[in-house]
Order: structure tokens, then C-alpha cells, then sequence
């Protein structure tokens, strides 16, 4: 690995992170009802439409150590195929949660393993999730809450996440942003 900081963990999740879009806990309390807000945000989402899920990703400042993970993984072919996929996608300071020199400490195939724990086969809008067991790329399950409107997943170890925003739309799936780095 290289020398190099790796800001991957954070961001990780975005383009590999899993289930069920269980983003429906997340909606932008600050959002305008206008309807040039509407106009706004749906022209946005046809434009991201067009881009896979790494190309949103890459294009997201808050996503740049997810990225970098990505990369260091090899996962950027993978992520950037057919899908459809969901990732629940940790940001730069979700990343920041995890202690000092974790993420720079991973080799490649631990980093890969890590991330596709947050990925999950299929496309998963936040409408549609369930609470419940789900299974992510890299076989192991995440158990997804849903209660008054607010989703979370618990990962194998026994941490719990937020999903604080939904529905991000790309041409091979959906990404749904997470508060914490999810561990199998």
C-alpha cells in the first residue's frame, strides 16, 4: 500500500456501500416546498442519472476518501458495471469516526471486503426499504431499522449507522449516504 493518506473509508460507502436504500430516514429537513427547488432537484437527478455510481461519487467533495478506497481496492471497474447496486455510502466524516491509521493500515483485500459490506446488489430506493436482514456483496448480512421514518443498519459487529440522505440516483443504482463506516 502506499504512503499515500488513504481518505477511502469515509466515502467508501457511496459507490460499495449496500442495502436497501434505507434512506428513507434521511430527507433534507432545510428543503424548499418552491417549485423552482423542485425544478432544481430533478434536473439534478436526470443529470446524475446519466453517471454511474463511482462517477457521482467522484464528483461529491464529501465523498473523496470513499474514492480513494475504491481505487485502492479496485473496485472502480466493478462499482462503475451494470449493477444495479445500492451502497450505503460513508462520507469523508464518517471516516474521520474511525480511529487514527485504520483506514491506512487495511491492505487492499481487507479495504475490498470492508467496502462491499456496504454495497448491495440491486437498486433499493429509500421508499422501499423494509427493516430487516439484508445481504451485502461481500456475503455477509447488515440489519436494516426502520422506525419513525429514521432507517439505521447495524453492521456484524454491533455498530449502528444512519442513513442521512436517500436516493441518489445513477445510471447502475442508487446511493444512500451514511453516517458511519460499516465493519463485517
Amino acid at each position: 500500500m502506499s504512503s499515500r493518506p488513504i481518505k477511502i473509508v469515509g466515502s467508501l460507502i457511496v459507490a460499495a456501500s449496500l442495502t436497501l436504500g434505507a434512506v428513507a430516514c434521511s430527507s433534507d429537513s432545510n428543503s424548499s416546498s418552491s417549485d423552482t427547488t423542485a425544478k432544481s432537484n430533478s434536473s439534478t437527478t436526470k443529470a446524475m442519472k446519466s453517471e454511474t455510481l463511482v462517477e457521482i461519487a467522484a464528483g461529491n467533495a464529501d465523498f473523496s476518501t470513499l474514492v480513494g478506497a475504491v481505487k485502492t481496492a479496485g473496485l472502480v471497474e466493478t462499482l462503475s458495471g451494470k449493477g444495479p447496486f445500492t451502497i450505503f455510502a460513508p462520507t469523508n466524516e464518517a471516516f474521520a469516526k474511525l480511529p487514527a491509521g485504520t483506514v491506512a493500515s487495511l491492505t487492499p483485500e481487507q479495504l475490498k471486503s470492508i467496502l462491499t459490506y456496504h454495497v448491495v446488489a440491486g437498486e433499493v430506493l429509500g421508499k422501499d426499504v423494509k427493516p430487516g436482514k439484508v445481504k451485502t456483496v461481500n456475503g455477509a448480512e447488515l440489519t436494516i431499522n426502520v422506525k419513525d421514518g429514521k432507517v439505521t443498519i447495524t453492521d456484524a459487529k454491533g455498530n449502528t449507522v444512519n442513513v442521512v440522505k436517500t436516493d441518489i440516483v445513477g445510471s447502475n443504482g442508487v446511493i444512500h449516504v451514511i453516517d458511519g463506516v460499516l465493519m463485517p
